[in-house]
């Protein structure tokens, strides 16, 4: 399971728990925000396509 800072669970927690759910799955450390955009904006891109 990949580290999620304790500030910035509450912003994980509020995402759907599919999205979480792929979010954790590629284990990557969430330490700061930006973190946690640059995995939304990577699933946003597989799922458009653009690897």
């Amino acid at each position: 399971m990949a580290y999620v800072d304790p500030k910035l669970r509450p912003r994980l927690e509020s995402l759907s728990p599919e999205l979480r759910a792929a979010i954790l799955a590629r284990n990557v450390p969430l330490r700061t925000l930006g973190d946690l955009i640059g995995v939304l904006e990577g699933i946003v891109a597989e799922a458009e396509g653009n690897p």
